[in-house]
């Protein structure tokens, strides 16, 4: 259908359209309109990834010199590829009606893991070992070395495409992670760096959050994007998480004993260079001479030695004399390497900013704060000197680098945590050293400052005045949508107590109590036997489930529970949890019914639909806070505090409501779905504690129209709640 959205003329490849979406066009084109960014939400199921797509390229269209390009973020590969789908639809839809093809390129941009085509390299499964065959056979000097020996094994897809692919440009259309693999094999070209190449004019590109907000590849991958683009961050509700995650670094003994290691063959490396070939050391101090700019290769084929963001001003610099010599910065790591090490030798928990950190490295060591700066560039100018081609063995030195350039440049929104145990084995002493980001504004900022419209949605954003908050920026429209639905399709219920009239709770005084475990199971069992097909289950954690599952075992449940439907349960393992996902998907399709047990937060969470029957019931045991002892934690909500003014308790509801809704959504996926969503946790009426209040009401009208929710939070009343039937709560 041919719709007009305030003036503008939009192709949109489907029979009719929602409400919400024709609401939600009207909001994001006077976004565009402002050249400002956006902060919408509206339910999964409603279509928002054909609405986002349909109006942004008629807007395109029409303005091409206002937006020349799209940028769609996505999570996983599956949603990745569910875009790809849907632009091609809307593409085939105009054709049909203009009678010609949009001239649009637009592409999917996914990892070497994905994309590779090499009969050898893309056997491999893990990502990081992909990525370093990948460079020992694409390497400037591999290459080279090929020249004098044939016998030097290179990729034939990316001497293909390095001699015919970067003169010719991709023909007109949409293409798929298998599109471009098919196209790449056609041609004897590799896929991946086609896709490099061709996202500089393709006017439509999707790919993963990271290649926008994690500064390490970012710089490589999508430096020389142009300002009137447009991103769209979709799903995205956990967006300040990713930033977190990556502008932080984590090292342990184990990472440092390897980094060692590195060391020495760093050492022995460079003084066989000297013997050997002294010119290219000396060609080498010469360039960092000149500065980091003219240090870096033109033409680099790898995203490993990607560096953490500096500024322009440290780029403009030239590297400190002290580490521009190879010996020197040799010595130079070492005696950083050896400080990390004695600074995990400890007892106890310390706690310091980074400012204190580099006090202390420059009282014990006598490193400064200015080389610190350029150790992660200037490692990978000796690397590539060196012509290493296997840089996967480099990885933990590399990490090293990292953390010495991070802890030297952002003194501000950071902390250093250094913990004697880890959380999963608190009995084995095991020192980790945790530069922990606790600002989500500074991977995210130069996004805003950069881009003149942001996008960011999802289906679960509520409340949306949380995010300008811990994002500190400034959206020109911040709106949420609510879902229309023609027929009660949702079975909200909080179950309080068990069948003894025992009160449930996830609690941690209460959790590990026997009749709280045996009435979850019997709850479990007692749904089992009426709801049909798959039936999905949420713990609050991993260890939880283990704990649960364990006792289920010794009190009958689970032999109880498997007269009814098989079970299957979600490891932290992925591929266990995909082929658990596979076998409860079989199972459900041949009508045997299953049960799923997961984890919020986790993989099948955030990324699996459980659409139709594949999810007719959901479970929610307990309410999904994050681990309220973690250090980090305490010190993000402490810097939330007094930075943002946002208070520690409603962060956390924030943050367990968007992970609970995240969780029973996934069984309402469109309008024809249906299912019963439960959380089964105690709600205690009689006690006039406002958050218990907020948190029940919050996850109760989440499902009866979603701006509810907003409200409770913008008011912090308990009226509404109160007002309501107890009755309604406790079944």
């Amino acid at each position: 259908m041919k719709i007009s959205v305030d003036g503008l003329i939009v192709y949109f490849p489907y029979d009719y359209i929602y409400p919400e979406q024709y609401a939600y066009m009207l909001e994001l084109k006077r976004g565009l309109d402002a050249k400002g960014h956006c902060l919408l939400e509206m339910p999964s199921g409603t279509g928002k990834t054909i609405t986002l797509l349909s109006l942004i390229m008629a807007y395109m269209l029409e303005h091409p010199l206002d937006v020349t390009k799209l940028i769609y973020c996505s999570r996983t590969v599956p949603e990745i590829e569910k875009v790809i789908e849907e632009l091609k639809k809307l593409v085939d839809y105009y054709e049909t009606e203009t009678k010609s093809k949009p001239k649009i390129v637009g592409l999917v941009l996914s990892s070497r893991k994905n994309m590779c085509i090499h009969p050898e390299v893309s056997r491999e499964r893990e990502g990081k070992i992909v990525d370093g065959r990948c460079h020992s056979l694409t390497a400037s000097y591999v290459r080279e070395r090929h020249q004098y020996n044939e016998s030097t094994p290179i990729c034939n897809f990316y001497e293909g495409f390095d001699m015919e692919g970067r003169e010719q440009i991709v023909p007109p259309g949409i293409y798929s992670i298998d599109d471009l693999k098919e196209y790449g094999r056609d041609r004897n070209w590799c896929p991946y760096f086609l896709a490099r190449f061709t996202i500089l004019h393709a006017q439509i590109v999707v790919y993963s959050y990271h290649y926008l907000l994690d500064p390490k590849i970012a710089e490589t991958v999508s430096k020389e994007l142009s300002k009137s683009s447009v991103v769209v961050f979709d799903e995205a509700h956990n967006i300040d998480n990713v930033c977190i995650d990556s502008m932080s670094v984590k090292i342990n003994r184990k990472l440092m004993e390897k980094s060692s290691t590195n060391i020495q063959l760093l050492e022995k490396t460079v003084a066989e260079m000297k013997e050997e070939d002294v010119n290219k050391l000396k060609e080498e101090y010469d360039r960092l001479v000149e500065g980091l700019r003219d240090a870096q290769f033109q033409r680099e084929t790898d995203v490993i030695l990607a560096n953490p963001i500096l500024p322009n001003e440290i780029l403009e610099e030239v590297v400190p004399g002290n580490i521009r010599i190879a010996e020197h910065f040799v010595s130079f790591l070492k005696r950083f390497v050896e400080y990390l090490k004695t600074r995990l030798r400890v007892q106890h928990v310390v706690q310091e900013s980074p400012a204190a950190f580099l006090r202390d490295i420059q009282a014990k060591v006598a490193i400064e704060r200015k080389p610190l700066r350029f150790c992660a560039q200037r490692l990978a100018s000796l690397l590539r000197t060196m012509e290493i081609t296997d840089l996967t063995d480099f990885s933990p030195i590399i990490l090293v680098t990292h953390l010495a350039t991070l802890v030297s440049t952002y003194t501000q929104g950071f902390t250093i945590i250094v913990e004697p145990f880890d959380d999963k084995t608190p009995t084995v002493l095991n020192p980790i050293l945790h530069f922990s980001c606790l600002d989500s504004s500074i991977a995210i900022k130069p996004i805003f400052d950069r881009f003149q419209s942001v996008i960011i949605t999802s289906g679960t954003l509520s409340p949306l005045d949380m995010y300008p908050k811990i994002l500190n920026f400034h959206p020109v429209i911040m709106s949420s949508f609510t879902m229309t639905l023609a027929r009660p399709c949702l079975l909200p219920m909080i179950v309080a107590k068990g069948n003894d009239q025992v009160a449930i709770s996830s609690k941690y005084e209460t959790r590990e109590d026997v009749a709280v475990i045996r009435n979850y199971g019997q709850l479990l069992v007692e749904f089992a036997a009426t709801v049909p097909d798959g039936l999905v289950c949420f713990f609050t954690s991993y260890l939880y489930m283990e704990s649960v599952v364990a006792a289920w075992y010794d009190q009958g449940v689970v032999d109880q529970l498997q007269r009814y439907k098989l079970l299957f349960i979600e490891t932290q393992d992925s591929a266990e949890t995909s082929l658990a996902l596979i076998n409860y998907i079989k199972a459900c399709e041949n009508g045997r019914g299953a049960v799923l047990l997961s984890v919020a937060r986790g993989k099948v969470s955030e990324g699996v639909d459980f659409d139709h029957h594949l999810g007719r019931a959901v479970l929610m045991f307990g309410i999904p806070y994050v681990y309220t002892q973690s250090r980090i934690l305490k010190a993000r909500l402490e810097y939330l505090r007094d930075q943002f003014q946002i208070r520690e308790n409603d962060f956390l509801t924030f943050d367990a409501m968007r992970h609970a809704a995240q969780c029973v959504g996934r069984a309402i996926r469109g309008k024809t779905d249906y299912g019963i969503m439960v959380f089964a946790d105690k709600v205690n009426l009689s006690k006039t504690n406002a958050c218990t209040y907020k948190n029940a009401s919050v996850f109760y009208n989440f499902f009866f129209f979603f701006t509810y929710i907003t409200e409770i939070f913008k008011s912090r009343q308990t009226k509404q709640i109160t007002e309501m039937d107890p009755g309604t709560f406790e079944r």
